[in-house]
């Protein structure tokens, strides 16, 4: 379609009620179901499922401003859904191109010399005095002082 003719179409349907909306749009499914040369571009998975809540809106008579509210409402929640999708497929694409590429290694550092000790701590006690031992039994007589009693 010529980009003037269809600018034309689109400047005519925006001075349309949504009512009316809806019925170009019947009659332009229709046109194409006759006399298209070529098929449509598939919708996504969003688009679809809107066009299906749409179609069943409509098959159910509800009114023209309610669907029109409804769609509103799911075009703002797949904006929403397209850009978590966007973002999701950004991630797996990051992990999957991290997950591919080779590893590098950084060259090995050189052994580093090993720590000094650290400096003894200084402490404000006073150094505590050893435990006391148990008294120690008194020697054994020697057999040098063991005289007899007389002395020269």
């Amino acid at each position: 379609m010529q980009d003037q003719l269809r600018e034309r179409i689109l400047r005519k349907l925006e001075t349309l009620p949504d009512v009316r909306g809806y019925q170009v749009l019947d009659f332009v499914e229709f046109l194409e179901s006759r006399y298209a040369e070529k098929t449509a571009q598939s919708p996504n998975v969003f688009q679809r499922f809107a066009e299906g809540v749409e179609d069943s809106l409509r098959a159910g008579r509800v009114s023209a401003s309610t669907i029109a509210e409804t769609m509103g409402l799911l075009n703002k929640a797949m904006g929403v859904l397209s850009g978590v999708a966007a973002a999701g497929k950004s991630v797996a694409t990051d992990v999957m191109d991290a997950a591919t590429r080779p590893a590098v290694r950084p060259p090995a550092a050189p052994p580093a010399a090993p720590p000094a000790a650290p400096p003894p701590m200084a402490t404000s006690r006073p150094p505590v005095p050893p435990p006391p031992s148990a008294p120690s039994p008194p020697p054994p007589p020697s057999p040098a002082n063991n005289s007899g009693g007389t002395s020269s």
